[in-house]
């Protein structure tokens, strides 16, 4: 009898050993033995066990398939009352690592980065709404996103911890949207936010779970949907100008524009002559220095020809100077960094002529 309710247990995921005293929680707390249903004997017994297949779950495309597919989050379904806690990361490498830390109480895997993305067949971002993008699952991760439902559906919480950037925060996002959480608050998909992987850092993370920074998978949104909205607009362009294949970037085809443009005004300038007045002036004690004129009756000075500036230079010699006023300020000057083989070079030829 001992024998089959242990089998039963272990069926039904119940983490509970049998004891002289009855059944013991496998983290040591007594269950209490009365008529709620923990008690001894095959009636009580049958009300602990969970129902191990309650509803069929609906599984993601296989990999076969094509990617772009659309995601049904609703269809993720609802976990047991009891089971380990899902800990979900972007590496393989890191889940074993965080595993060894964490213990028999948690299951960790690993989403091997993004689980979702805008399609490649089409653009996948409506302009006319807002820019929304539409997602779907990226092709070959319906094998993974299938073992990430099947854990997440005996999980009692599920601990979302890719890294700690907005890439690692939109991950968090698609796979809590992925496995079905109900809301952004939804309390049973919590983020962590791993800083360091060691035990240290693993541990204290977990006693400060949060929410995921919105704010953060919006940035990351906003820089997909640059990323294609340039790229599907001027890749075209470069194929036929330059080289099939040839991927244009956000950030590049900004500051290639911005280069273009200048170099159109460089060429469009039309120099024009300017004359600028310098006054050696000394002071009564025969202290010299060179002061240049700014302005004449409070007007900024302009001057555009020779003419002009000899003009203004016989004017001002019959004239008297006296300093109005002296301002003083401080200047931070921090030293310069140890010298690198760059900086050692260029310094040796300024001062000493090296080559």
């Amino acid at each position: 009898g001992v024998a089959a309710r242990l089998l039963d247990h272990a069926v039904a995921g119940v983490e509970q050993v049998w004891t002289r005293d009855g059944w013991v929680d496998r983290f040591g707390l007594d269950l209490p033995r009365n008529d709620t249903g923990y008690g001894h004997g095959p009636e009580q017994v049958a009300k602990v066990k969970a129902p191990a297949r309650a509803r069929k779950a609906v599984e993601p495309p296989d990999e076969d398939r094509d990617g772009d597919q659309p995601v049904d989050a609703e269809a993720a379904p609802r976990p047991g009352k009891r089971g380990k806690n899902l800990v979900i990361v972007e590496s393989p490498a890191k889940a074993r690592t965080i595993g060894k830390y964490l213990g028999p109480g948690f299951e960790v895997r690993a989403s091997n980065g993004h689980v979702r993305d805008l399609p490649k067949s089409k653009l996948g971002v409506d302009i006319e709404k807002g820019f929304q993008p539409s997602y779907i699952l990226i092709k070959g991760k319906a094998k993974i996103l299938k073992d990430l439902k099947q854990s997440a559906r005996q999980a009692n919480i599920i601990y979302l911890a890719p890294d700690p950037d907005r890439e690692g925060e939109a991950i968090a996002w698609h796979l809590a949207e992925t496995l079905g959480a109900r809301s952004d608050t939804d309390g049973r998909f919590q983020r962590l936010a791993f800083y360091e992987i060691t035990k240290r850092g693993v541990l204290s993370a977990l006693d400060a779970p949060r929410t995921i920074d919105m704010n953060k998978v919006h940035a990351q949104q906003a820089r997909r949907v640059l990323d294609r909205l340039v790229g599907y607009q001027v890749s075209p362009f470069l194929w036929k100008t330059v080289r099939y294949g040839l991927s244009a970037g956000r950030v590049q085809s900004v500051a290639l524009r911005l280069i273009c443009e200048r170099e159109d005004e460089v060429r469009a300038f039309v120099p024009r002559e300017y004359w600028t007045l310098d006054a050696d002036l000394a002071t009564a004690k025969d202290e010299r220095f060179r002061a240049r004129v700014q302005k004449r009756a409070g007007e900024k000075i302009a001057l555009t020809n020779e003419a002009e500036a000899r003009a203004a230079a016989d004017e001002l010699t019959k004239e008297s100077f006296r300093v109005t006023g002296v301002r003083t300020q401080e200047k931070k000057r921090n030293p310069l960094p140890p010298f690198i083989t760059s900086t050692l070079q260029q310094e040796s030829f300024q001062r000493l002529r090296f080559s």
